[in-house]
């Protein structure tokens, strides 16, 4: 079992219950905080010291307050640890749900846990820890097809930004030219065009409408 954990949540009572869940399975070094950017400067501080955390379990949203932050989110806070320190666990215990986020931390990123906050949320936890001790991955029942949808989907995180930005209302027009404004290729209203028709036909959509509805269902935005 692990014996160094930081936990990074900003909701005290959340704090509190995998805390007490850390010390039941006699994790004898447990830190905590609010802020992804202490996260970051105890983890690497940690590492200065040759006395690295094994493990970080860290939320995806972070209540923004008056401190301007670096990583003012989980994703941002995944991100930079997992490239510095790739060999560092990682649990993602979050109420989110998307899928393409999910699959996104797993494939991207390579996060070890994804556990969903719910009724169940810290036994799941518990389980999760457990599993990624013995080099094992976990991921939540809620979430669990994530992966299993993958190959059927065929959605890359262009098609996500496509669709966000057309949940948004955003007319094709408006989305090509902020693609060209943010130089994010391909950003031509025909390339657009096609696009989003292509996933029309993917998702046996009617119109834009539904097709926004689908995915939206289908927690990929």
């Amino acid at each position: 079992m692990f014996k160094k954990i930081l936990i990074v949540e900003d909701m005290e009572d959340i704090n509190k219950g995998v805390h007490t869940l850390l010390t039941e399975l006699g994790v004898s070094y447990i830190d905590q905080v609010q802020y992804c950017d202490d996260a970051y400067l105890k983890i690497k501080r940690a590492e200065l010291d040759h006395d690295p955390f094994e493990m970080v379990i860290t939320d995806l949203s972070f209540k923004v307050d008056h401190r301007s932050q670096k990583y003012p989110s989980g994703h941002a806070l995944v991100e930079k640890i997992k490239t510095e320190f790739p060999k560092l666990k990682v649990i993602v215990y979050s109420v989110e749900d998307r899928l393409q986020s999910v699959r996104t931390l797993f494939n991207k990123h390579h996060i070890d846990g994804y556990v969903c906050k719910s009724r169940s949320g810290l036994k799941n936890l518990t389980t999760s820890i457990t599993e990624v001790a013995k080099g094992n991955n976990f991921l939540s029942i809620e979430v669990a097809n994530a992966f299993s949808s993958e190959n059927e989907l065929e959605i890359d995180d262009y098609d996500i930004s496509l669709l966000d930005n057309l949940s948004k209302g955003l007319s094709q027009e408006e989305i090509s030219a902020l693609y060209k404004k943010q130089n994010i290729s391909p950003a031509s209203l025909s390339s657009i065009e096609k696009r989003l028709n292509k996933l029309r036909i993917q998702f046996n959509a009617n119109n834009a409408i539904h097709l926004v509805a689908i995915v939206k269902d289908l927690g990929l935005i």
